[in-house]
């Protein structure tokens, strides 16, 4: 199987050696091309992209602050016919100041609402450094309206599991859970 990888994703932080030591492992041979839209797609198959977020901040930056960029990019996929599947890694947890865990790993949309952005237990000067940092529930609800807008589809795993979701987003395997 040959997947095909965007040449504007970074390769040198080792931010995806998880992702390429699975396709290895399952005998994926990795192209890298620059794409249309996304990060992922097979050349076989270019009408589903899957577009990689290592965790949920990277998506708040996209989602939220970079929004007109992410929206365009959602358009071009969504007038050129193409799904795309943005898939998010998310590990889950941290502890605030008070040593409170917050935050299981975060599954799907729904999980998404309840999710407590780490940013909000950051303090300077005994204040609270960014007190509007995006909420789970905002986040989340931009998220959805995305969907029904423009028909990119959210989907979230571990870290560990991102090779393998590609690799069935790509092919339309069931996940194995």
């Amino acid at each position: 199987m040959i997947l095909l990888e965007d040449t504007r994703q970074t390769t040198s932080h080792g931010s995806h050696d998880r992702k390429h030591k699975y396709f290895e492992s399952a005998g994926i041979e990795v192209r890298r091309t620059k794409l249309y839209v996304g990060d992922y797609t097979l050349p076989t198959n270019q009408s589903i992209c899957v577009d990689t977020k290592k965790d949920i901040q990277e998506l708040v930056t996209d989602v939220i602050q970079d929004h007109t960029r992410f929206r365009n990019e959602c358009l071009r996929a969504q007038e050129a016919g193409i799904q795309l599947v943005i898939l998010v890694e998310d590990k889950g947890g941290f502890v605030d100041r008070q040593h409170k865990v917050y935050n299981k790993p975060v599954r799907s949309l729904d999980d998404l609402f309840h999710w407590v952005n780490p940013r909000l237990f950051i303090f300077a000067g005994g204040k609270q450094k960014y007190p509007r940092a995006t909420k789970g529930a905002q986040l989340a609800k931009s998220c959805k309206t995305m969907e029904l807008k423009y028909g990119v589809r959210f989907e979230f795993c571990l870290p560990e599991e991102a090779g393998r979701r590609i690799k069935e987003i790509l092919t339309g395997e069931e996940p194995v859970r």
